[in-house]
């Protein structure tokens, strides 16, 4: 599979004007994995891989990541991550390229312990797990979640999703009988949220508020954040969020002991900052300017790509989604 797996770029609001990329918050993965599955036709419900085969993919994704990581080379990865987490890591990686050419001046390698394994048992593409690891990188005691995804048998395993939860974050998973995990279907009405419909939630929340969240970092307080900035003196900012939905953007989730998933989900989002007259932009950082086209003069439009986790409880239960987890990068930039 192409990094390209939906044939095209997120798509741009009009309102904005044309432009690329965006800024980001956290440093990201990239995965080479390999190991096949053997499938009995798209009907029969059988496990995504063997936990052999989850052990090698994530194996194989360290690999991958470290040498990306050292080199800033893409080719390095390119082709074993998709999703939200390739533009996240591949925009990652071509400013770091572009800054320092000769490869990561503060490369160490990135090193997994104690790895756990969510498989789902589905019938039908696309077929995906959960892996839950320990790092040596990030908050001491976090617990990295990656999405492993593949369209079919023919092709290698992806990653496509990152986030990074507390210990205690990381809820129970179901299982069947067999001891695999119980994927949740997009159109899953058993949640409070439909899974394909939580980008679009989470977009309008971001715009207008509501009572649809729970209170959090990646709710009340990043609306709070937002609301600051966008009326700061001498500097407007205007947001436009959008969900992603299509490809290897599709939402994933697993069901939870308590009724409940857990949902990973991705959105896409712009920052336009205008300057008021007789001022300028501040002068954006290195790994921004790497990424930025035109000339910043009134203007600089950000691009991010997101991806969250949330707790989407049982329908008609009192709790309200949580966002667990939020993971933005910067994909480009266009000054004006």
């Amino acid at each position: 599979m192409s990094r390209d797996h939906t044939g095209r770029s997120p798509r741009r609001p009009r309102s904005l004007g044309r432009f690329t990329l965006a800024t980001g918050t956290m440093t990201v993965l990239s995965l080479a994995v390999s190991g096949c599955v053997v499938v009995h036709g798209e009907r029969e419900v059988v496990p995504s891989a063997t936990r052999a085969e989850a052990a090698r993919a994530l194996k194989d994704f360290t690999a991958s990541y470290n040498k990306a990581d050292k080199t800033y080379d893409r080719s390095q990865d390119a082709d074993r991550v998709t999703g939200p987490l390739a533009d996240i890591d591949g925009a990652k990686l071509k400013a770091g390229h572009t800054n320092h050419p000769a490869g990561n001046p503060a490369h160490s390698p990135l090193k997994f312990s104690d790895p756990e394994f969510s498989i789902p048992a589905k019938a039908a593409w696309p077929r995906w797990f959960v892996a839950n690891t320990a790092a040596n990188k990030g908050v001491p005691g976090s617990r990295w979640l990656l999405v492993f995804t593949r369209g079919s048998a023919d092709e290698v395993w992806q990653a496509s999703y990152l986030t990074v939860l507390g210990a205690g974050d990381v809820p129970e998973f179901a299982k069947d009988e067999g001891g695999w995990a119980r994927p949740v279907t997009a159109d899953d009405a058993a949640l409070a949220i439909e899974p394909a419909k939580l980008g679009r939630s989470y977009a309008t929340y971001l715009k207008a508020g509501g009572t649809t969240f729970a209170a959090g970092v990646h709710t009340s307080q990043w609306r709070a954040q937002r609301e600051k900035f966008a009326s700061k003196p001498g500097l407007a900012r205007q947001y436009i969020d959008e969900p992603l939905n299509s490809g290897d953007y599709a939402p994933v989730g697993l069901r939870t002991a308590d009724g409940g998933a857990l949902v990973f989900f991705a959105t896409h989002r712009f920052e336009k900052q205008t300057a008021a007259a007789g001022t300028g932009i501040p002068t954006p950082a290195a790994d921004v300017r790497a990424l930025t086209t035109g000339e910043i003069k009134q203007s600089l439009t950000l691009e991010f790509v997101s991806n969250q986790a949330v707790l989407d409880p049982a329908k008609g239960s009192a709790r309200k989604v949580s966002v667990l987890g939020r993971i933005e990068g910067l994909t480009g930039a266009e000054g004006e």
